[in-house]
């Protein structure tokens, strides 16, 4: 019988598999500390993890991450450095891929971290960008993982502090990125992917047991959808186990 699970740990996995052998991740805060050590365990023995306090890894912690500084992140890191070393062989291309949240998203792939509201009288101050805008600027490609509702998913981000395919797909060229933009958003009801010709996000596989039609009245614009549309596949007995010895008490993935 196929293991229960939560939406979560369907979002880990989906996360997890997002990851090939021998790249580079910048990992990032919450889930996708528990995709860097499943991909790890099972399918990229060789991926090296960056974290933006300067911290590099070929392992994943020994334990459960509340925050990148944590000791358990730093036992047996392959190197500590200065955050700027980091963020220096991201510029030159070395990070494959980045994983990000945010307050919003839109149908580019633009991220919201900066404010709710008009920016000069703002209802909510948000954390502002961290290294966010660098990793969407200069990773390979990046992934957002965002709960699915039409106040995160918008047809157009407040404020942009991160940049996705901006208007479109050439916007990047156009605005001197040189590389990367969004690959995929992972939700909490499927995995949007990114049109070539568009650069607009669509409706790539669908989590088991969801509606289309609550996908589509969740998502803040008309979301398009893949001509043949399949359902996520489900974390496998595997994938859950590892999930479970690393967050046991299911901190993150509740």
């Amino acid at each position: 019988m196929k293991q229960a699970y939560t939406p979560a740990e369907l979002m880990v996995v989906v996360a997890a598999r997002e990851i090939k052998d021998r790249e580079v991740v910048f990992v990032g805060m919450r889930l996708p500390l528990i995709a860097f050590a499943v991909a790890k365990r099972l399918h990229a023995p060789n991926a090296i993890g960056f974290f933006e306090n300067g911290v590099v890894r070929d392992t994943p912690s020994a334990s459960l991450l509340y925050t990148m500084g944590d000791p358990p992140n730093i036992e047996d890191a392959l190197q500590c450095c200065r955050m700027t070393t980091v963020m220096g062989l991201m510029q030159k291309g070395e990070v494959d891929l980045g994983f990000l949240g945010g307050a919003e998203v839109d149908r580019n792939g633009n991220i919201n971290t900066s404010y709710v509201g008009d920016p000069s009288a703002p209802r909510v101050k948000l954390p502002g960008s961290g290294g966010a805008a660098d990793i969407a600027s200069l990773a390979r490609r990046f992934v957002v993982i965002i709960e699915h509702n039409d106040r995160r998913l918008v047809e157009r981000v407040g404020y942009l502090t991160s940049p996705g395919n901006g208007d479109g797909a050439h916007w990047r060229a156009n605005e001197g990125l040189p590389r990367g933009g969004p690959a995929a958003i992972i939700t909490t009801m499927g995995v949007l992917r990114f049109g070539f010709e568009s650069g607009e996000a669509y409706l790539d596989t669908i989590h088991p047991g969801v509606k289309l039609e609550d996908v589509k009245a969740k998502t803040g614009w008309p979301l398009m959808v893949t001509p043949v549309l399949k359902p996520t596949p489900e974390p496998t007995d595997e994938e859950l186990r590892i999930i479970r010895e690393v967050d046991p008490k299911r901190f993150w993935t509740s």
